[in-house]
């Protein structure tokens, strides 16, 4: 039976919202800037709040190419006259983009938002444009009066005439006939009332006029700036290891660095992970005054090799190769194994020296000096590093900076194009501020990851000066409520300037929670950060389940690779199968198929009726993946886990089918469904709603 025909005051109500992007509309000019009567500090139509915003609007927000983001603003204006907005992009050359229209994200807050996206690197700008739209407020008063017999001559009379005003905007190629065919329907006496208001509601029509609405009083927000980055800014898989140890041997009784030449035969391995970043730490000469030995002791041995951190010897320092990898000639070939991988090689940048340094003796002004003349080590109570010098920066600025822009564009010039920079929270924030702007400046392409465990405002105001990645908190959250919170933070207003790099561990930090939790303690957490976060790492060694503490209670590792050579046998790992690769490979693979995975602010959380359970989702379009994880270890875990649909795109009431990448298994779920997830066999479920129509069976897993 055919459903019956709406009134035309039920189509008024559902008029259909404009279009998310269509052709260009002529931009507003910008807000006139603060002053008296004559300019005042508000617009014709209020444009409040304009976010994001970083800094107050001094320095850029971030994006990178491709990456979906929301723009709102708080738009209102006096009486009940309808109002709307719209976003303008303009791209590096000042170019407007597509004209996005706004809707208002919850009816009665005045907040309005819409999702926009940039296809090119560089400087943007994004202002919101707020108008007075008189065809709405017309539609809102004839859906009452006409049914009412209220004034009747006088609505179709004054309709008529704003749907002619506005056809006159309409290219004649957009529907400009059909606006006007509205308009002869509103002034068209022979009709009933009830079709002449239908004439107004012609879809044809409505459509071309949310292409080409006619709007009056238009305010437009001051521009605000937009940094646009490439991809990798945003999104990778990092993995850590160091070269001396990759084909080390035991050779007369000790062991031997490897070389950049055997560590590259470890990149195949990597690759087939499914990484795109190798990161290594310092590559440098090390200096032998207070050289650390095996598990930090301060009696090292003729062969002991020392920390990469301390940086400098007799051999050189930050812009040489340390003798033992091999030379300048073999890293480039190093990096170039690792591009026809199709992967990238970070650099560790640590901004510091061992006394051994050639700046020790060059630059002097470079260090603290102490009352009885010797130069202080560094330390972080109660850790000392008698090996490492830290940097003064106040006496010699400019001349640390000039230095620094130096070191790194040598090792830019050799195919690095990340760097890693060690504790930069120990450094100034204007000193950073200007490197990164002037390595930026001539090559933006360059990614800089903050490694700065510190308080959240530093590592806030590093992200906002320029930092494009950073390292986070996330080793240390691991129950469902403060994986939520912390979560919600990055993926919220943060990832205006901040994005997120989840390393699952690193040569420093070995978490109690992989201590105690064995190998499904590792699967749980690479899960998670492969999957919460669109960059992740880790350290070698995580694949194999290491998890050996230099003592009870400590975050050290024993026989720690910072100190000693630490060769792996990763063949019979695999063969044996004590190794999680398998895993890796598959969260990674995930990854590169789903472009959900590939973005942050998309992340939902979601509902599982116990704390060792949590459940989150991602979507992007028309690709929607779903994750639940057991956060327990050591126990079987059962949920019942309920989903917001709509957050998924899908009714309160529809089943879909659902792939689990894990296991390849197919299941359809609702709403509401059961879960029960075992640790060691079947760690989280990642599951891809298919597009095709429920067909039956179990909603359960």
């Amino acid at each position: 039976m055919p459903a019956a025909r709406q009134s035309s005051t039920e189509q008024l109500q559902r008029t259909p919202a404009p279009r998310e992007e269509g052709p260009p509309v002529r931009p507003a000019k910008p807000a006139q800037p603060p002053g008296d009567a004559v300019n005042p500090l508000i617009g014709r139509i209020p444009v409040l709040d304009v976010r994001p915003l970083v800094d107050c609007g001094r320095r850029p927000a971030k994006s990178a190419v491709g990456e979906t983001f929301q723009i709102t603003a708080t738009v209102f204006r006096e009486g009940h006259d309808a109002v709307a907005a719209n976003v303008v992009l303009r791209d590096p050359g000042g170019r407007p983009g597509p004209w996005t229209p706004m809707r208002e994200l919850a009816p009665g807050t005045d907040r309005w938002g819409a999702d926009v996206t940039a296809d090119s690197e560089g400087r943007w700008t994004y202002s919101v444009e707020a108008w007075s739209d008189p065809l709405a407020t017309w539609r809102h008063h004839a859906g009452i009066k006409i049914p009412a017999g209220i004034d009747t001559a006088l609505v179709f009379a004054e309709g008529a005439e704003l749907y002619e005003r506005a056809a006159a905007g309409v290219p004649k190629k957009a529907g400009r006939e059909a606006v006007l065919a509205a308009a002869d329907g509103l002034r068209d006496k022979d009709r009933p009332d009830r079709e002449r208001l239908e004439a107004a509601l012609a879809p044809d029509a409505l459509a071309a006029l949310a292409r080409h609405p006619l709007r009056e009083l238009v305010t437009a927000s001051p521009p605000l700036p937009l940094q646009v980055e490439r991809t990798r800014a945003l999104f990778g898989s990092w993995y850590e290891f160091f070269p001396r140890s990759e084909g080390a041997r035991v050779k007369r009784g000790r062991v031997v660095s490897g070389t950049f030449r055997t560590a590259a035969q470890r990149l195949p391995a990597v690759a087939a992970m499914g990484f795109d970043v190798v990161y290594l730490p310092p590559v440098h000469p090390i200096g032998t005054t207070f050289r650390k030995g095996p598990n930090n002791t301060l009696d090292a041995g003729r062969h002991d090799v020392g920390v990469p951190w301390a940086i400098g010897s007799a051999e050189g320092g930050h812009d040489a190769i340390h003798p033992d990898l091999g030379t300048l000639e073999d890293f480039d070939e190093f990096v170039r194994c690792a591009r026809d991988l199709r992967m990238e090689v970070a650099l560790d940048f640590a901004l510091q020296c061992s006394p051994d340094h050639p700046w020790v003796t060059e630059h002097p002004e470079w260090f603290h000096h102490r009352a009885d003349g010797t130069i202080a080590y560094a330390e972080n109570p109660p850790k000392k590093y008698q090996d490492i010098y830290p940097i003064a920066f106040d006496r010699d600025m400019k001349g640390l900076v000039e230095e620094t822009l130096r070191v790194l564009r040598h090792w830019m010039a050799h195919g690095v194009r990340i760097f890693r920079v060690d504790n930069p929270h120990t450094k100034p924030v204007v000193f950073w501020e200007k490197v990164i702007g002037e390595i930026n400046r001539t090559d933006p392409d360059v990614v800089f990851l903050a490694e700065a465990f510190t308080r959240p405002a530093m590592m806030h105001t590093l992200a906002a000066i320029g930092f494009q990645q950073s390292y986070t908190y996330f080793t240390w959250r691991n129950t469902k409520q403060e994986l939520t919170e912390y979560l919600t933070e990055l993926s919220g207003e943060a990832a205006a300037c901040m994005r997120p790099n989840f390393f699952v561990n690193t040569p420093d930090i070995l978490h109690a929670y992989l201590q105690e939790g064995g190998r499904p303690a590792f699967e749980a957490r690479a899960v998670l950060a492969a999957t919460l976060s669109p960059t992740w790492g880790m350290y070698a060694g995580y694949e194999l389940c290491e998890n050996t503490p230099l003592r009870p209670g400590s975050e050290e590792y024993l026989d720690s690779e910072k100190y000693q050579l630490r060769p792996r046998d990763w063949e019979s790992a695999e063969r044996e199968g004590r190794s999680i690769a398998p895993l890796v490979t598959t969260l990674n693979r995930i990854r590169r198929r789903n472009p959900a995975m590939q973005q942050l602010r998309n992340l939902r959380f979601h509902h599982a009726d116990n704390d060792s359970v949590i459940v989150y989702s991602k979507r992007t379009g028309s690709n929607t993946v779903l994750v639940v994880v057991n956060l327990d270890p050591h126990h079987t875990q059962e949920a019942t886990v309920s989903f917001d649909m709509p957050e998924l795109g899908l009714d309160w009431h529809e089943t879909v089918p659902v792939r689990d990448e894990l296991t390849g298994e197919t299941y359809h779920w609702g709403r509401a469904n059961y879960v029960r997830l075992e640790p060691g066999v079947t760690p989280a479920h990642i599951v891809v709603l298919r597009p095709s129509p429920p067909t039956g069976g179990s909603p359960t897993s």
